[in-house]
């Protein structure tokens, strides 16, 4: 059966969904605040609707992204949002990432209004939805999530069902903390490299299925080493990110460290104006004068 699909919020990850679904044959209407985010996906195949509300109408669900809990909240339950054009039952899937307490509220008010709720974060950016490989950890009731796993089939290559309403985001933030803390290690590690005369752009071969190898060591050290800033995500995306997991860690009391000093550091370079760069931009937190090993 080829579903009616909205989309709302055709920004960088949203458009590259939106893409992603067009390109593989689902009929989508699309809608953003910005009408030349709306029209990029027209562009492809799209149809365009000037209010989220509009969008809905008629679809079996709705695919949100987006960058807030507040703005997801004002998309769904604000003037001229979903839940005012959504069909009863229809079903929404909340792709963006936002903290879990929040959407257990999003899921409970939804389901006041007889729409259902699936928190589906993803991993894996850009790259990754252009050839159909996400990786994403859901949340929902398992009929829901089946449902919404069928949906997003052509733009995830491993979907997991984590529990119920939530579970989804707690852990994309588990994978943010997973996330940060490696790219800062990797950042490291390539300084050190640099520092010590030794190629960085070698040492992904050289530890290639040792303990050390991993995908981000893979891709990202040769970015680092090439100071390769092009953007497939966003430092403050980050901050907001181990933000909301802070937050999760003082609910359940657990110790975290590591990841308070990794939050730090990508607050210092945001508040430096980077927060707008890659992940590849940690590199600046390392800028300083190289140890001549020559001499």
């Amino acid at each position: 059966m080829t579903r009616k699909i909205a989309l709302i919020g055709a920004g960088a990850m949203g458009g590259a969904i939106g893409a992603r679904l067009l390109a593989t044959g689902t009929p989508l209407m699309v809608f953003d605040l910005d009408p030349e985010k709306r029209a990029v996906l027209v562009a492809q195949g799209a149809t365009e609707a000037t209010s989220a509300s509009a969008a809905v109408a008629g679809a079996q669900a709705v695919i949100l992204s987006l960058n807030s809990a507040k703005i997801v909240r004002a998309a769904v339950f604000g003037a001229g949002g979903v839940a005012e054009g959504a069909t009863p039952g229809a079903l929404i899937i909340d792709m963006s990432s936002i903290d879990p307490e929040s959407t257990k509220a999003l899921a409970q008010e939804a389901a006041a209004r007889g729409l259902r709720w699936v928190d589906s974060p993803l991993s894996g950016g850009i790259p990754k939805v252009t050839s159909g490989a996400l990786t994403l950890m859901q949340g929902g009731t398992a009929s829901d999530v089946a449902e919404a796993q069928q949906i997003l089939a052509n733009v995830a290559s491993h979907q997991t069902r984590m529990g119920d309403a939530g579970a989804g985001q707690t852990t994309k933030l588990i994978n943010q903390v997973l996330c940060g803390l490696t790219f800062m290690a990797v950042a490291e590690a390539t300084a050190l490299a640099e520092a010590a005369g030794v190629d960085a752009t070698m040492i992904p071969q050289a530890l290639k299925g040792g303990r050390a190898d991993s995908a981000l060591l893979q891709e990202y050290m040769p970015r680092f080493a090439a100071r390769d800033y092009r953007r497939t995500g966003r430092i403050d995306n980050m901050v907001k990110d181990l933000n909301a997991a802070a937050d999760l860690a003082r609910l359940t009391h657990t110790p975290m460290p590591l990841t308070a000093l990794c939050a730090e550091i990508h607050r210092m370079l945001t508040s430096a104006g980077l927060g707008g760069e890659d992940q590849a931009a940690l590199m600046e937190f390392f800028k300083g004068p190289r140890k001549d090993l020559s001499s």
